[in-house]
């Protein structure tokens, strides 16, 4: 393959020196794994901070025009969904940064992009104050957002699920998982703490923004941790090798665009719980519920605690029974819960409370492994590109609009038809995974 000409510095041979230098330093499993958590959380912190600002202030903040709060909540929903919908332009994007200047530049770019994005909405100035614009800038931000997020694939995750021992593959794909619950775990505890200890007047002032600035620092410390096992020995090893190498999205979509088609749909009924367990029960206690924001805030980070446990029970139970057994039990599990799940919000405080901690451990089981199906099918040279890309769709598909379109049907026709929405995901699940399999025997 001919050497691909490019212009402007490029952190490539910076990364190869590093790793000479650091060559008789093998890093440890253990080491990755620490690296991948505070990579993940950092990016679902940023994704948090701004789901819970939707529910808790957009509506009053950005839409004060809206007919009543349930309109301003759906726009400020409408607005969240914008993230998902950029985050495959930017991994198309940083890929060919990727290919040309390096993996170090395009992780430096991204994740100054993530954290720029995410401080930059603590400056926001209102409607009241700025008219329209508060509205755009805001969606300008949110894109930022996703496009950056599309850059933040690192192969970290490859890296250690590659390093792992072949019968525990389970367990250490479960591992970049736990950065959802813990991203989101120190989200709603900053955000709980001003809403409890603040006045809503200064909440809405100011308060809220500080969750915001934190977050630039939240990625400026998961930049140095990713940058760090970037260098290693075992991230170049597996890069020469073409495991970990960016190819064309096109190169991609030719050969395994049916794989993922697949892939996209495999983690769905996971991904569509994501935000019903999370931003939704958020919002519909914020409009329709009685017990007060901050109790019910602690309430999601006790679930938060609980989905953290049964991530870690994935990563058991796959290495006995199996990745595809796995996720199949819990769409199974999900589609239960689809019935069950309504009818507990429905039942006052307690069964609100009540949903939202058996969702994050149901949740955890399956989300535990959704992310680690995803690659299993690319070969070598398109594993890390189809990957990302896979991901994007199935978060688009599965969580993009999760939060928008479960609050419009509740709103508009009972909280039944929320359990309608996560039952669609979790047949998705298991056709896909039952497509998956015939055509593994196929071939």
């Amino acid at each position: 393959m001919a050497e691909t000409t490019h212009y402007g510095p490029s952190s490539s041979s910076l990364e190869r020196d590093a790793r000479r230098i650091h060559d008789d330093k093998p890093v440890s499993p253990g080491s990755i794994a620490i690296g991948v958590v505070i990579g993940r959380m950092s990016e679902f912190f940023d994704f948090f901070v701004y789901g819970l600002a939707s529910v808790l202030v957009f509506p009053q903040l950005i839409f004060p025009f809206a007919p009543d709060r349930l309109t301003g909540t759906l726009y400020s929903f409408a607005i969240f969904s914008l993230a998902f919908l950029a985050r495959p332009v930017g991994s198309v994007v940083f890929m060919t940064i990727d290919r040309l200047y390096g993996r170090g530049t395009k992780l430096t770019i991204a994740l100054f992009l993530l954290g720029g994005s995410t401080a930059s909405i603590a400056f926001l100035p209102g409607y009241n104050e700025i008219g329209v614009w508060s509205i755009a800038l805001l969606a300008l931000f949110r894109l930022g957002q996703g496009f950056a997020l599309g850059g933040a694939w690192d192969g970290l995750a490859s890296l250690l699920a590659l390093n792992a021992p072949a019968k525990h593959r389970g367990w250490y794909a479960m591992i970049p998982q736990l950065g959802a619950p813990i991203g989101f775990a120190l989200a709603s505890t900053l955000f709980g703490y001003f809403v409890a200890n603040l006045s809503s007047e200064d909440f809405l002032s100011w308060g809220w923004r500080y969750p915001f600035f934190v977050a630039f620092a939240i990625n400026v410390v998961a930049l140095f941790a990713r940058l760090r096992l970037v260098m290693t020995k075992e991230f170049g090893t597996l890069l020469e090798q073409h495991e970990l190498e960016a190819a064309p999205i096109l190169d991609v979509l030719r050969v395994h665009g049916r794989d993922i088609l697949i892939g996209a749909f495999v983690p769905l009924a996971s991904f569509a719980m994501f935000h019903l367990v999370t931003i939704f029960p958020l919002g519909w206690m914020s409009l329709y519920g009685n017990q007060p924001i901050g109790t019910f805030m602690v309430v999601q980070v006790v679930g938060a605690m609980v989905g953290i446990i049964t991530i870690i029970a994935s990563g058991l139970i796959a290495d006995r029974i199996g990745r595809r057994a796995q996720l199949a039990i819990c769409a199974v599990i999900i589609a239960v819960f689809s019935f069950v799940g309504p009818s507990l919000i429905a039942s006052g405080n307690s069964g609100h409370d009540a949903f939202v901690i058996i969702g994050f451990g149901v949740l955890g089981l399956s989300f535990g492994q959704a992310t680690g199906s995803i690659s299993s099918r690319f070969g070598r040279g398109y594993r890390y590109t189809g990957a990302a890309f896979t991901s994007d769709l199935a978060w688009l598909i599965g969580a993009g609009f999760a939060p928008l379109v479960a609050l419009s049907l509740s709103s508009r026709f009972g909280l039944t038809f929320v359990g309608y929405y996560l039952l669609s995901g979790a047949i998705c699940t298991l056709a896909a995974l039952a497509f998956s399999r015939a055509l593994e025997q196929r071939e």
